[in-house]
């Protein structure tokens, strides 16, 4: 993999850190834990990875052929995060992606990507809403070039989120999400951040969307990791009234129960993992933090550490020697400004 991250840009790239940029040891590997220059940060899966080597020499053919298969084998959580990182390169790396669009301008995948890239860039902006509005047709096209792709409603709910539209038209783009994927997680954490910006400071409503859906869903779907989403934004806003322990605890196990379904050392999981590991250090569950630490192993991820730090993966590895070693937790806890849970359009 050595030489496939090599040809990555430095926002995707799997990071290492240097132990001499640190002051604190590594862990011992005997702890289970990989040695901090071992730690990665957001490596793409075994699929993703050598299709954005191939856009990074100027190929758009793999990303397409792997959105291809996802959307004709119905790989929607897999289509959802790989258009999310497509667009994030494309932003960076625009050569593959004007190619693309050249040769295939109908192509329903690149439509999609499409979609992805104009919000993205609009959130960017402080006329947010007004350039999200003007989007709005690629958005469509997107959605009318697949009918069974929930995918294009996702975007569509992050796109009403930053374009505050309201709760009538919200509740339509949401009921035709679930129409197309009853339990997509993408579309659940898109519909949870706007109920909590909605909502702001009312966790409890955003609690019970949490809970109906993860009860609803099957045991294996990523929607049982949406109440530890919930826990997380309480635990990051630092407003409204309190939510019970019992009920944070509660998401916390519903999450631990779906982490111990995937296998180690696995890069699919690692974000839920990642944000578990945050939620149960603020709960004070140490022992329970250092399981999914070991789980997580090389793993780190951007979200949701850069919610705290502009160094994310330095910021893991602190906390990793903190549970650890049973130190002090490092400050932050709280969410720089401009970096909470409602900031973001594509935290899932």
């Amino acid at each position: 993999m050595g030489g496939t991250m090599a040809l990555l840009p430095p926002f995707i790239r799997a990071s290492r850190i240097s132990r001499a940029a640190r002051t604190t040891a590594a862990p011992h590997p005997g702890a289970g834990l990989p040695a901090d220059d071992e730690v990665l940060l957001d490596v793409p899966d075994d699929r993703l990875g050598p299709a954005l080597v191939a856009a990074g020499r100027g190929s758009y053919e793999p990303a397409a052929a792997l959105l291809t298969r996802t959307r004709e084998r119905a790989e929607w959580e897999y289509r959802d995060r790989y258009v999310t990182r497509l667009a994030s390169f494309a932003h960076s790396r625009t050569e593959w992606f004007e190619e693309w669009r050249a040769a295939a301008p109908r192509d329903p995948d690149l439509l999609l990507v499409s979609a992805q890239l104009a919000v993205d860039r609009a959130w960017l902006s402080p006329a947010r809403a007004e350039l999200l509005r003007e989007v709005s047709p690629l958005i469509t096209a997107a959605a009318q070039s697949d009918h069974g792709d929930p995918v294009p409603w996702r975007i569509a709910l992050d796109h009403a989120r930053g374009a505050r539209a309201g709760h009538k038209y919200f509740g339509e783009l949401w009921e035709a999400a679930v129409r197309r994927a009853p339990h997509h997680y993408g579309c659940h954490v898109a519909a949870k951040r706007y109920l909590a910006e909605s909502w702001h400071g009312s966790h409890r409503e955003c609690f019970d969307f949490a809970d109906r859906a993860a009860q609803d869903a099957p045991a294996g779907s990523l929607v049982q990791a949406l109440p530890a989403r919930a826990a997380f934004a309480y635990l990051t806003d630092g407003c409204g009234p309190e939510v019970p322990r019992e009920r944070l605890d509660s998401a916390a196990d519903r999450a631990m129960a779906l982490s111990a379904r995937f296998p180690s050392l696995d890069p699919w999981p690692a974000e839920i993992r990642n944000l578990l590991v945050y939620v149960l250090v603020r709960l004070g569950r140490l022992d329970d933090a250092l399981v999914q630490l070991r789980l997580i192993g090389p793993y780190a991820t951007s979200f949701p550490w850069n919610r705290l730090s502009d160094d994310p993966l330095g910021h893991f590895l602190a906390v990793r020697e903190a549970v650890y070693t049973g130190r002090a937790v490092p400050e932050p806890w709280q969410p720089r400004k401009g970096h909470g849970d409602r900031a973001h359009p594509d935290d899932h």
